[in-house]
């Protein structure tokens, strides 16, 4: 143990002797392993950051949950929306009858939605977020209130006027949220509203979901007084059960609505069933491809960075010639020379590897100011760079030690 420590002592400190001898020439060399690193790394986390957030957001729209709507969820160029406007928008009676003919749907909410101002007293914010919902939303839905309470039974049996609102909406209308408490506020078509409750600050949303912080909730009833159902996005959402496959529940859901709207056997379905679980695997491919062309990247720049440290380590054997014999001709073994030598090659792989961190760290922290995402580094990925580190140091040092172990004592000393 006694030995391989002052191995690892001599390494290290040849290591540092020749970055202070040739601190360009090294830095230089060690460029490539640093950008790299800084590929692996910042690929890497950012894209696990993002995928974090993205899953996150697209779990907050309900898990084993389908959205049926006219609309299928899905874009680009070829996207047949002329195939969808003429489809009839679910209702509130189809809802109802879901839940009768659907016995795998645990849960099973209809919700309404469009945007318009709310005002107090001579303040008024446009495109508000107004959501018109049913009893069992919040069970698709969970929705953790601030201040106040959630809409109670009773108010969507008698259709009250009374809001919850999201946290930037009663920020920016009082000053302070929980200022709005027990406010009565004025909607659409100068319908009046008691808030009864705050929702918790949500914060920015990648995917665009149900963005909380921006919207008030309100019982479905209320709502209609105000918007033509027909004419503000309906949906319903239907929630399975935990041991209730998805496939399922998909397979249940399209024989209930073809059944409710007496569909023939040989029409196409006039509706869409959008399933939650199918985008959140869809992201993941997508972040894997990103990934994979984040490690092309690393891999070539590192393949560069090898060459550097092997050019270093080259000159290192010539330079050090005489002082290898030296020690050869005192009883070191070829083993030591050997071990020495990879490990200064490894020694100086870390160091480009802890240059790519640092500029790493240092553009998370200007994307928290900047862009307010947060980009996190995972213990594992400090792991995986330290190990790409010392595999690429080996690699590129194996050559050079090897030439180093195996020459001769006499010669070694006589050289200049």
């Amino acid at each position: 143990m006694r030995r391989v420590l002052e191995i690892l002592g001599s390494s290290l400190n040849l290591t540092w002797q020749e970055f202070k001898s040739h601190k360009i020439r090294t830095l230089l060399s060690l460029t490539g392993v640093a950008f790299g690193i800084f590929c692996i790394i910042s690929v890497l986390a950012t894209v696990d950051s993002l995928e974090y957030q993205v899953q996150k957001d697209i779990k907050a729209l309900g898990t084993n949950t389908v959205y049926i709507d006219k609309w299928v969820y899905a874009g680009g160029p070829d996207y047949p929306w002329w195939r969808y406007v003429k489809r009839p928008a679910p209702t509130y009676e189809e809802m109802q009858l879901i839940k009768q003919k659907v016995p795998a749907a645990t849960n099973v909410a209809f919700n309404i939605s469009n945007n318009s101002y709310v005002g107090f007293d001579d303040d008024v914010i446009n495109n508000v977020n107004y959501y018109g919902i049913t009893e069992e939303f919040v069970k698709i839905q969970p929705i953790d209130i601030e201040l106040g309470r959630y809409l109670q039974p009773a108010d969507y049996d008698f259709s009250a006027n009374v809001v919850v609102m999201g946290y930037a909406i009663a920020e920016t209308l009082f000053g302070k949220a929980e200022k709005a408490l027990g406010k009565t506020i004025i909607l659409k078509s100068g319908k009046r509203a008691q808030v009864v409750g705050l929702i918790k600050k949500q914060g920015k949303s990648i995917v665009n979901g149900w963005e909380y912080d921006n919207c008030i909730l309100m019982p479905l009833g209320f709502m209609r007084e105000m918007f033509r159902e027909k004419n503000a996005n309906p949906i319903i959402m239907v929630q399975g059960g935990e041991s209730v496959a998805m496939e399922q529940l998909r397979d249940e859901l399209t024989g209930a609505m073809r059944s409710i709207r007496k569909l023939k056997p040989t029409e196409e379905d006039d509706f869409a069933l959008n399933d939650i679980d199918a985008f959140s695997s869809f992201a993941s491919e997508i972040f894997g491809g990103i990934n994979k062309g984040g490690w092309a990247i690393a891999i070539l720049s590192l393949v560069v960075g090898m060459f550097g440290v092997a050019n270093i380590m080259f000159v290192t054997v010539r330079e050090r010639t005489s002082q290898i014999g030296l020690k050869k001709a005192i009883g070191a073994k070829r083993s030591v020379i050997l071990t020495e030598f990879l490990l200064e090659s490894a020694f100086l792989c870390i160091m480009g590897g802890l240059m790519g961190l640092s500029i790493v760290f240092l553009l998370t922290l200007a994307s928290k100011a900047i862009f307010g995402f947060a980009v996190f580094i995972a213990p594992n990925i400090l792991i995986l760079a330290i190990s790409i580190c010392i595999i690429v140091g080996v690699l590129a040092g194996i050559i050079p030690a090897s030439i180093a172990a195996k020459m001769d004592p006499v010669v070694a000393i006589r050289s200049k």
